[in-house]
């Protein structure tokens, strides 16, 4: 009995002994932990103390180069200076003694020289010229006197669009090609079936891989010659029986203005003449006035460009007839229209102001004005019609 209650008396006190015990175990571990976060910290820092060191010793290293680097620049620039100096006694010598030289020698042979560069200029442009003229195979001896008849075929399309004939092929077939940008041109077995009122039933739809631009494209020969829509400069020969892209070429200069200030749908405008294939286009350098561009259509090539003194301001349309560009004018509402510029690349023609040729009986303005060499007629758009008009020619003088 005695013993039980010794037994109930300890137990309080073993409770309190191994509660403290408890606690010691835990304080030591909280001790190791912040232990091991100050060697860590401590690790850290001289790292970093070391990394400062380095970006310290670098810096200095670099700034003794740079400043090694600008005394040297210093010393070239003086050494530099000296040569300078130098060549200039030198060259102020040499012109006191060219100035001798030139008092006491007689000119007679910087005038002989002169002629003789002179000479040579002129033997130059002559050659230029023959090879010019052999170019375009100069027979053309007749020049435009006048626009005396007219004829509506059609009325068909907005107010942009271009229809032609090929001049290159013998067949007789109608081409409509509607819009300022488009991918579809219409074929027609003749200017019968394309006059019907239901004639684009009976049309042939030859649709393009790449879309046009402006209202300046050509058949020649079999292919149709366009400006590529999105693209600055970009001219495409399109094969219409095969219906595919035959070549391409870009026209340096191009595309950046319109050719025509009243046709500003028109970058690059196309031409077909008794020569061939030509480009008329606009160039802010040359003051808006229009630049001719003679193609070679089987190579895609330039072969000769001139700059004519005909200006875009004002025009509306222009087309290409015996190696002479007529350039036809407007006023921005459409009046009369009327060829008030004329240019003959060969030369025997100037270009003038107003030479007297006016569009007969109409009132309006022109999308698209195309020469036929063939036929020695011109197809015209003008506010959705579709007009032939009639030449007359003269003699050239």
């Amino acid at each position: 009995m005695v013993a039980l209650q010794v037994q109930i008396l300890l137990i309080p006190s073993l409770m309190s002994i191994m509660g403290g015990a408890q606690y010691l175990m835990q304080d030591a571990a909280l001790l190791r932990y912040i232990d091991q976060r100050f060697l860590s910290l401590e690790k850290r820092l001289e790292k970093c103390n070391q990394d400062v060191q380095e970006y310290v010793g670098e810096f200095r290293e670099f700034s003794r180069m740079v400043l090694s680097r600008l005394a040297g620049l210093s010393t070239d620039k003086a050494e530099l200076k000296r040569e300078a100096e130098n060549l200039l006694s030198r060259l102020e010598h040499a012109q006191r003694d060219i100035e001798y030289l030139g008092s006491v020698t007689d000119s007679n042979a910087c005038v002989e020289v002169h002629e003789n560069l002179l000479e040579e200029r002129l033997l130059e442009e002559a050659e230029e010229k023959k090879r010019i003229k052999v170019m375009l195979n100069a027979s053309c001896d007749h020049v435009l006197s006048g626009i005396r008849s007219l004829k509506v075929v059609k009325r068909t399309g907005g107010k942009h669009g271009s229809w032609m004939k090929d001049p290159g092929k013998k067949h007789a077939k109608i081409y409509l090609l509607s819009g300022s940008v488009n991918n579809v041109i219409l074929e027609f077995a003749n200017i019968m079936t394309f006059m019907e009122n239901n004639q684009t039933l009976k049309a042939r739809r030859v649709p393009l891989p790449l879309p046009w631009e402006g209202t300046g494209q050509v058949i020649y020969q079999g292919f149709l010659f366009y400006h590529r829509y999105g693209s600055l400069n970009e001219i495409v020969k399109f094969n219409i029986q095969r219906r595919n892209v035959a070549d391409q070429m870009l026209l340096p200069g191009a595309g950046r203005i319109p050719a025509y200030q009243l046709s500003p749908q028109t970058k690059i405008d196309l031409a077909v003449d008794e020569q061939g294939l030509w480009a008329l286009h606009a160039e802010p350098e040359s003051e808006g006035n229009i630049v001719l561009t003679k193609i070679n259509p089987a190579a895609m090539a330039v072969e000769h460009s001139w700059d004519t003194p005909c200006s875009s301001k004002g025009a509306e349309a222009a087309f290409m007839a015996c190696n002479a560009l007529h350039v036809v004018y407007n006023s921005p509402s459409g009046g009369s229209s009327r060829i008030q510029c004329v240019y003959d690349v060969l030369g025997a023609l100037n270009a003038h102001i107003n030479p007297g040729v006016h569009f007969p009986r109409r009132q309006g303005s022109h999308s698209t004005v195309h020469y036929n060499p063939k036929e020695k007629q011109l197809f015209a758009w003008g506010d959705g019609s579709q007009i032939l008009y009639k030449l007359h020619t003269k003699q050239k003088v």
